[in-house]
């Protein structure tokens, strides 16, 4: 039985501008020990996934308008705001995107690690603060008895993310939401982050839900990925499948975007056009008109394709244009 399994997310936000479908029909499973991907480029409505199962979506404007997401036969969408905190920081552990506005910044770094101990394990400060310079240590903080009297300015980039990947484990939570945590490091720093959530991870057989836009990082972290574009899935699968075969001409196109996958001295390719506006109504595949096979001709339908699995755990947007592009690349 899954651990997590959302079923049906609809996150919308009310605006002046109109109504913006950030999350449009989103289901997903996730095992105990899993780590699974979801990536698509800014704005195509990753981070919301995850905040909404948490319940950290500013309302107004944001309200989820259906769904499930049952942890532990408990719906997260149905809890209330007390019931929520018991869960956030203690069973599920959240890794934000910019540790520097995560962090408190006049808080000493141990005041900051103590707290989810005492609210969520019930342990004294003394018990607390042992277990927050173990968990320093464990990811890799030089010197962590003096360093976590430090405040979140004295450390680096890295360093700062370290701390946040402690702080997110030391509750021993069942899964963690990783938002980006490598976006805003140099390539050798990220390495060093991949590598210590990986080790934790099978350390602690936590579970990692893990947002990015690179597909680069998704085939060396993720066991499963779900593709995301303008507030759907166009594509869920298996790592490795979704390499060798991917399905969906956005999936195609991400790929194509990895610059080590390109040929030395050539133009690094880009996705063409721009994402939709999602606070107008998307008729057919919101992919369609960015897709190198699309003709020009106005959709067939006013509705968005559904997904279809095509084989076992590999599912596929139906669209017709998106899927012309997979054919021809088979047929050579």
């Amino acid at each position: 039985m899954p651990l997590l399994t959302v079923n049906d997310l609809r996150t919308w936000f009310h605006t002046r501008d109109g109504v913006v479908r950030a999350v449009d029909g989103v289901s997903f499973e996730v095992d105990a020990g899993q780590t699974v991907g979801i990536v698509g480029e800014s704005g195509s409505g990753k981070s919301v996934t995850c905040y909404s199962l948490l319940g950290l979506i500013p309302s107004p404007p944001g309200r989820i308008e259906s769904g499930r997401a049952l942890f532990d036969g408990r719906d997260l969408l149905q809890l209330s705001e007390k019931e929520l905190r018991s869960v956030r920081g203690g069973r599920v552990g959240f890794i934000f995107q910019d540790p520097m506005t995560s962090l408190n910044p006049y808080l000493r770094i141990s005041t900051q690690m103590i707290e989810p101990l005492v609210i969520h394990r019930g342990l004294s400060h003394r018990e607390a603060f042992g277990k927050a310079v173990e968990e320093l240590a464990a990811v890799g903080i030089p010197d962590p008895e003096s360093r976590i009297h430090s405040y979140p300015h004295e450390f680096s980039g890295g360093m700062r993310q370290r701390v946040m990947i402690a702080m997110a484990l030391i509750t021993r939570p069942e899964i963690l939401i990783a938002d980006e945590p490598t976006t805003a490091l140099d390539v050798t720093i990220q390495r060093q982050v991949l590598d210590l959530i990986r080790q934790r991870q099978k350390e602690l057989g936590t579970a990692v839900i893990f947002i990015t836009h690179d597909l680069a990082v998704v085939s060396e972290i993720c066991d499963y990925v779900n593709v995301m574009y303008a507030g759907r899935f166009v594509e869920r699968a298996p790592v490795e499948t979704l390499f060798t075969a991917p399905g969906h001409a956005y999936t195609r196109a991400l790929q194509r975007s990895i610059p080590a996958l390109q040929e030395k001295g050539k133009e690094l390719f880009t996705i063409p056009g721009l994402p939709p506006n999602l606070a107008t109504p998307i008729h057919g595949c919101a992919f369609a008109p960015r897709c190198e096979s699309w003709d020009g001709a106005p959709p067939h339908s006013d509705t968005r394709p559904e997904l279809v699995e095509c084989e076992s755990k590999h599912w596929i947007q139906n669209c017709s244009a998106c899927l012309a592009v997979r054919e021809s690349a088979e047929t050579v």
